[in-house]
């Protein structure tokens, strides 16, 4: 982190030397000290200085300079660095000035010309004064920053796509002015146009995609080779555990992910019945750990990045990616998991992302502090949000159209919901519509049994109710069931028959689908049990398939 900066402004030269001398003797190994000979080439130095959120400690600054005197100065620089300390430099007759300055613009204190000798005149003070400064200074943020409105789609899709993807950042709302306020004017921008993303080389971007994010954090969205043994496409559990094997056994592997490593199971706030995690353990790490694991065995990981078709050419599984690249395997693996299913009520479409949210959405927990949440859902997903959620909101309500959790939510879920004081259960309930401007504003309630409906205030309604496959992409390419599932294995075999055009002689493989060398893991089989462990032992089943399909291939087998 840069030291923390003492900055002297003095339009003397002599008297700025002495100042700069006597300050790193004293201070140079702890500070960094900083000079300027006219408030308006320090103003907008300072501006740069904010841009890169180096820290300012104290300014000491000569009360009379051409252009801006000091008093002037330290009120612009005020707010930029409101928590510096301001002392004024003033020659005797000015001293009226600098009392009348305490009392009006807060200066800290005000020291009179000559100041020698400093070990008596000047050190005592500025000692104090950054004491007091230190002890309420944090470190700052060396990472991204986000600068935004708290109700803006646009914002919450990139805190949402970075926290997925693990990339560090700090939110800040231009609402809450301050900070947010003093970074979009140093940059010299009008905060009509938001979001703004800093980044740490304090180059920024306004309203960008998530793709330009992506390609400025340097994230990967290309493969290093044209061809691979494997090839996965999805990042979610089943994804993640089929790249750690296949590379830990020596398969040339990537693994292409549209949105982030971790899938439905990276939102979670708490995963508590995974294997060997008796204290539970956030999605968020088990991905993390999970994408160290694969990469520290050499497979590539791009995100985002979207296989848009799939087409086959002798032994040759070929992708095409969104950019139009292509990427060929002998082996390819499904693992694209589910997506949440979409509400359909009135308003839902317009207020997404301004207060409605479609899964955890850990971005938002912070700032639903002492708020009213609701929870729209009953199985697991909804029931672990809701004791996230509760550990910040005021309350949650949790809205469930059944009689109760028992048929869809784990008992350990249940157990926690009950002796949760501020998590309301509210069963034989849905919503029927969302209503706002610019944000959700409120909710409609309907009761099931009776049809009354109600409406209630609400500021955020996270969903979940349940999920669907995404594979319109895989039309005509590999059997799927009615909800679009992907069929696998025995759910091909009709009659003890082998699907149409099946080319081989032997029967499909338990995880592989009805084009030989395709397979299929995770929660986008059909039949498959949606749970992360369940997910991740058939992305490593499906593993040991997929060298037994190569060992074909390459022996030359049909």
């Amino acid at each position: 982190m840069a030291k923390p900066v003492i900055w002297t402004i003095d339009d003397d030269a002599n008297v700025l030397s002495a100042v700069e001398r006597d300050l790193r003797r004293h201070y140079g190994r702890d500070y960094k000290i900083m000079r300027a000979d006219s408030g308006d080439s320090a103003l907008e130095a300072l501006k740069q200085l904010k841009v890169r959120e180096d820290p300012v400690a104290l300014f000491l600054v000569d009360q009379r300079m051409p252009g801006i005197d000091g008093v002037e100065f330290l009120i612009e620089a005020r707010k930029l660095y409101p928590e510096a300390k301001r002392v004024l430099l003033t020659a005797y007759a000015d001293t009226e000035v600098a009392i009348k300055a305490i009392n009006t613009v807060k200066i800290d204190h005000y020291l009179t010309k000559p100041w020698d000798p400093a070990e008596e005149n000047l050190y005592p003070v500025l000692d104090d004064l950054l004491g007091d400064w230190q002890s309420g200074f944090c470190a700052r943020f060396e990472g991204i920053r986000i600068v935004g409105h708290r109700w803006s789609p646009v914002s919450h899709a990139i805190k949402d796509f970075l926290a997925r993807n693990l990339v560090p950042f700090r939110w800040l709302d231009i609402e809450e002015k301050g900070e947010a306020c003093a970074l979009i004017e140093s940059l010299g921008l009008e905060d009509q146009r938001l979001p703004v993303v800093v980044f740490e080389d304090s180059t920024y971007l306004i309203e960008p995609s998530n793709s330009e994010v992506a390609e400025k954090v340097g994230l990967r969205t290309h493969a290093e080779m044209p061809f691979y043994d494997l090839v996965i496409v999805g990042g979610g559990p089943a994804g993640l555990a089929a790249a750690v094997y296949g590379a830990s056994e020596g398969l040339s592997t990537v693994l292409i992910e549209k949105e982030a490593p971790g899938g439905q199971a990276g939102t979670s706030s708490m995963i508590e019945n995974y294997l060997g995690f008796p204290q539970g353990i956030s999605g968020r790490d088990l991905t993390r750990r999970a994408v160290d694991q694969a990469r520290k065995f050499n497979a590539e990981i791009l995100s985002p990045q979207e296989v848009v078709r799939v087409r086959i050419e002798d032994q040759y599984r070929i992708l095409t990616l969104s950019d139009g690249s292509e990427v060929s395997c002998y082996a390819l693996l499904l693992a694209t998991g589910v997506s949440w299913r979409k509400m359909n009520v009135p308003g839902i479409d317009k207020l997404s992302g301004a207060g409605v949210y479609y899964g955890a959405s850990r971005t938002e927990a912070k700032l639903c502090a002492d708020e009213h949440v609701f929870i729209i859902g009953g199985a697991n997903s909804a029931g672990q949000a809701a004791m996230y959620f509760s550990e910040y909101a005021a309350k949650v309500t949790m809205l469930v159209r059944a009689e109760s959790l028992s048929k869809s939510m784990s008992q350990y879920l249940i157990d926690q919901i009950e002796k949760t004081s501020n998590i309301v259960l509210q069963i034989c309930c849905e919503v029927s519509a969302v209503k706002g401007e610019d944000k959700l504003e409120t909710v409609t309630l309907r009761d099931t049994t009776t049809g009354e409906e109600h409406d209630e205030p609400a500021t955020s309604v996270f969903i979940f109710i349940g999920a669907e496959p995404c594979t319109e992409w895989l039309n005509d390419v590999v059997l799927r069931d009615k909800f679009g599932y992907i069929l696998a294995g025995p759910d091909l075999m009709t009659d003890g028959k082998r699907p149409p055009n099946w080319p081989l002689e032997r029967d499909p493989y338990l995880l592989e689908s009805s084009v030989p060398g395709i397979f299929v893991a995770g929660d986008v089989r059909h039949g498959s049990v949606k749970r992360v462990a369940a997910g991740a032992g058939t992305g490593s089943v499906a593993v040991q398939f997929v060298h037994q399909y190569l060992a074909e291939v390459q022996g030359g087998a049909t």
